[in-house]
């Protein structure tokens, strides 16, 4: 999706953009339509989207090619609009990324076993502290999934 619209339009395009989607179904269990809006680096290692429903955001994902990660505030240059001038203190999303790097730092002895292992301790350590909605099955990935209200702007 390209998305050409100011930070400040964020919640009239999501708004209209969810009103399109196909609405949730009780009878078949559906949770109805999905949008992913993100964005990734020029050649692929790293990225953050949102997960939109008919209802709104539900989640932000965090994914990376973990041999390029330095610390996972590194993806904080792929935040979505609604997130990109909110990583600043006193916003969720600014403290979730600087757990995330407490999180990568105790995490280090586990580089020797590599970087996949590492990111799932870290991840693991995050979840005790954060909604993580997914598990190590996405983790090895080099993905984390946080409920959207935990990282929302503030105000």
């Amino acid at each position: 999706m390209l998305r050409q619209y100011d930070e400040t339009e964020v919640a009239a395009v999501w708004r209209r953009l969810c009103a399109r989607l196909a609405p949730a179904d009780p009878a078949t269990g559906s949770r109805g339509g999905l949008l992913v809006e993100g964005t990734c680096d020029e050649i692929g290692r790293r990225h953050v989207w949102v997960a939109l429903g008919p209802e709104g955001p539900r989640t932000v994902t965090f994914a990376t090619r973990l041999g390029s990660l330095q610390r996972p505030s590194d993806l904080a240059e792929r935040l979505p609009k609604a997130l990109i001038h909110r990583n600043v203190p006193g916003e969720p999303v600014h403290a979730f990324l600087r757990d995330f790097d407490r999180a990568w730092a105790a995490a280090a002895p586990y580089a020797s076993y590599g970087a996949r292992q590492r990111w799932i301790r870290t991840v693991r350590d995050l979840a005790a502290h954060w909604p993580v909605t997914d598990g190590p099955a996405r983790w090895r990935q080099g993905e984390v999934t946080v409920r959207w209200e935990a990282l929302a702007p503030r105000g």
